[in-house]
């Protein structure tokens, strides 16, 4: 069966047009569809291509790569921030920081004044990495964003702003966090 949502720009618009003819009598918002399912495939197109063109040459997942460089930008985090600032859970960083302190890359570390707190830092080894992967990640980031002039690239950053701030700040917990409200 062919991938009809991983094939080229034709295909991606007749798979949209197979949706709406499926489900078109239906009150849907199809530009909101449309939407969200090209940023879910873009963000998934792009992680797959950094990962393996990119991240593999250090054995990094997006994940560890996005952990060491909050690390490197904004230096020692709680483990709770670094979930937040990575985009991660907090059990998915459990097993990103038991990777990359085994790899000598970060460190966990109780904090001073609440024993309570974990904070993550970045060993000398893991800015080493950082600083010589971040680089490549850029050029990564430059090739797949070729398509689009500068001005398209900062209207798509800036509109892409604008979905996260909707779904950070203005949609309730429930729906922001997938649970919904039952039924």
């Amino acid at each position: 069966m062919p991938r009809r949502f991983a094939g080229n720009a034709q295909d991606l618009v007749q798979a949209e047009r197979d949706v709406r003819a499926r489900v078109g009598e239906q009150e849907l918002d199809f530009a909101a569809m449309a939407a969200v399912s090209n940023i879910y495939r873009a963000a998934n197109a792009v992680r797959n291509q950094l990962e393996q063109q990119v991240l593999s040459a250090e054995d990094l997942s997006w994940a560890a790569f996005t952990v060491l460089f909050v690390l490197w930008i904004w230096g020692d985090q709680q483990t709770r921030h670094l979930a937040a600032e990575a985009g991660v859970t907090k059990g998915t960083l459990t097993g990103v920081l038991k990777t990359l302190e085994k790899r000598g890359l970060a460190r966990r570390r109780g904090h001073e004044e609440d024993g309570r707190l974990v904070l993550v830092s970045l060993e000398p080894r893991g800015q080493d990495v950082i600083e010589r992967l971040f680089p490549a990640f850029n050029r990564g980031e430059t090739l797949v964003s070729a398509s689009l002039t500068p001005r398209e690239k900062d209207q798509l950053a800036s509109l892409l702003r604008k979905i996260i701030r909707t779904v950070e700040d203005d949609l309730p917990p429930a729906a922001a966090d997938g649970q919904g409200t039952g039924g």
